[in-house]
């Protein structure tokens, strides 16, 4: 199977180095990318939004003979719920990584502090600390050297679908701040949050509990429950 991996705010392919490897030793090919705009410190931003980045990760699956597993963290989920609308029939399942899918006319975040055309890593106290459970010293050093500015546009432009096949997509929900408990209770209150969420007609949750960026606090286990979702047998929680 094809599993392209696409990564959120500030990171580029190489944030996946610690989950490919399992990925790939399952026998399975394993595209992490880097979008545009995040080659580099120094590359240009301008004019490049979320359906650049869309449009990026479509170019890939029009390149890969066989449908593929996108898998989308934070941000990410964004552009592979834009590209399971754009490519439906391509997209055997859409893993969402401490994600969801954003609906039509919905921003990612357009309240983070930009910078010309970009966005830098913000200091860590404007983060929730459920975004940084499991983030030590050194991760979120590690994490801060190699951050690149996202581009600005990616986070504020709006979410465009037009396909309802999109939720024919199967979808995998890995929970990592919160307990997919609490996501799930949301789909049936019908909470404005979820509201894509629950228009998909087939979804399984895992429960990963750590911060925002189980690709660097806890990989191997991320790894494990990719694999899950992608070969089987489903599994319900990861402690």
């Amino acid at each position: 199977m094809d599993i392209i991996l696409v990564p959120g705010f500030w990171l580029d392919a190489s944030s996946w180095s610690e989950v490919t490897p399992p990925l790939s030793a399952a026998g399975h090919r394993v595209h992490p990318l880097t979008l545009p705009g995040l080659e580099g410190a120094d590359a240009p931003r301008a004019g490049i939004g979320l359906q650049t980045h869309i449009d990026a990760v479509v170019s890939v699956v029009d390149g890969l003979a066989d449908p593929v597993v996108l898998v989308g963290h934070s941000g990410g989920g964004a552009i592979i719920h834009g590209v399971a609308d754009a490519r439906p029939d391509r997209v055997a399942r859409a893993i969402y990584v401490d994600s969801g899918p954003l609906g039509e006319g919905g921003v990612i975040n357009d309240e983070l502090p930009a910078e010309g055309d970009g966005i830098p890593l913000p200091p860590w106290e404007m983060f929730d600390e459920e975004d940084l459970v499991d983030l030590d010293d050194d991760l979120r050093a590690d994490f801060r050297r190699r951050a690149i500015p996202q581009p600005r546009g990616v986070a504020a432009d709006p979410q465009e679908l037009g396909n309802e096949q999109r939720y024919d997509v199967p979808a995998t929900v890995i929970a990592c701040e919160f307990p997919s408990a609490q996501l799930q209770e949301w789909v049936a209150q019908g909470h404005p949050y979820v509201a894509e969420l629950s228009r998909m007609r087939d979804v399984e949750y895992v429960d990963l509990p750590t911060g925002h960026w189980p690709q660097f606090t806890r990989p191997q286990e991320l790894a494990e429950v990719i694999l899950a979702a992608v070969d089987g047998p489903r599994r319900a929680v990861v402690g």
